[in-house]
């Protein structure tokens, strides 16, 4: 029986694939750059005026509203897993590396709020959980899979240093997932503060070393198999 060959791909229909994946990047960019400019509360307009483009355009590349809008929290999500990591991996010391990467994550949040306003508070008319709308649906929150993928980077740097010092590391994802957890409620509760009174609020500084001595007080206990009542003295 003669072998037949696959179909060749059709190299125009692969140029426009490239095409469509930069203009959607490039739009992406564009609503990153309007949020900046008009605030959290960024209209689809005003979004298409930044990039140079229609509204109509503009959804030729996007179904509606709520699929920009994931697309925006997602090329968000991806800078700043990108920069945590890259924080924690420049420590040495575990308690380093976890300041490391709590700092760096109130530096991106407090260097350009609306940004954050915008991914962690879903615009009115972009759909999601409990939305009447005809979006295209989504996560109720837009951040879930950043988090993953934070608690799983710190997870697999637990289980990584525990296993060395020859110590369990079962609990390590559910140790990742609590500190990832408290930290985003706590910079959410931060943000707020920061809005209402600049003045009367901490540093990211100091919030970053409030919430690393809380995080750590906890991991450098949390290994020890014997007698926990006890009031043990923190780990170097």
């Amino acid at each position: 029986m003669p072998m037949t060959s696959a179909p060749a791909l059709d190299g125009r229909s692969t140029r426009w694939e490239a095409h469509r994946t930069a203009r959607r990047e490039e739009l992406v960019q564009a609503a990153l750059r309007a949020i900046t400019r008009h605030g959290p509360g960024v209209g689809v307009d005003e979004i298409a005026a930044e990039a140079g483009t229609s509204k109509t355009a503009l959804y030729r590349h996007f179904a509606d509203k709520e699929q920009l809008y994931l697309a925006v929290a997602e090329r968000v999500s991806r800078r700043i897993l990108a920069d945590l990591v890259t924080a924690a991996a420049a420590q040495e010391h575990p308690r380093a590396a976890l300041r490391a990467l709590v700092s760096t994550y109130l530096r991106l949040v407090a260097d350009d709020p609306d940004v954050y306003w915008f991914v962690t508070h879903r615009p009115p008319g972009s759909g999601g959980a409990g939305s009447s709308g005809g979006g295209s649906g989504g996560s109720a929150d837009p951040l879930a899979g950043l988090s993953s993928a934070v608690s799983a980077e710190l997870a697999a740097e637990i289980t990584r240093r525990l296993t060395a010092a020859g110590i369990d590391a079962s609990a390590a994802p559910a140790w990742a997932h609590g500190l990832v957890g408290m930290i985003r409620a706590a910079t959410d509760h931060w943000m707020r503060q920061r809005a209402a009174d600049p003045s009367g609020c901490a540093t990211a500084d100091e919030l970053a070393s409030q919430l690393t001595a809380l995080a750590w007080g906890g991991l450098s206990r949390a290994p020890l198999s014997h007698d926990e009542s006890h009031d043990h003295e923190e780990r170097p």
